[in-house]
């Protein structure tokens, strides 16, 4: 079975859990569907905004759609997000995305 197909099945299986829509996202990405990447990762900040993994896969991805500012936008409210959440090591890393976009 194709992987699209079986991570399509588990969200159909466990629609409340974020990670197979990840996973899905992520596949999508890797395969270098970026638009549809996008989409999958769209679904997830709007469905499950405190899925902290979400916010640094999504803002690349808009980000090699050539879409920057969205990108930062996302950045942003990741580390927002992760701030609240705890996760210093997300912080980081979605703040050093952030100055990747925008040099100071």
């Amino acid at each position: 079975m194709d992987r699209i197909a079986t991570f399509k099945s588990f969200i159909a299986r466990s629609p409340a859990d974020p990670f197979p829509r990840y996973g899905l996202a992520m596949e999508l990405k890797g395969r270098g569907d970026l638009a549809q990447a996008w989409t999958a990762f769209s679904d997830l900040l709007d469905n499950f905004p405190d899925y902290v993994p979400t916010y640094l896969m999504a803002g690349g991805t808009l980000s090699g759609l050539g879409r920057k500012e969205e990108a930062a936008a996302v950045y942003r409210r990741g580390v927002e997000v992760a701030t609240r959440k705890g996760d210093q090591h997300a912080r980081g890393e979605l703040e050093s995305a952030l100055n990747e976009l925008e040099p100071s």
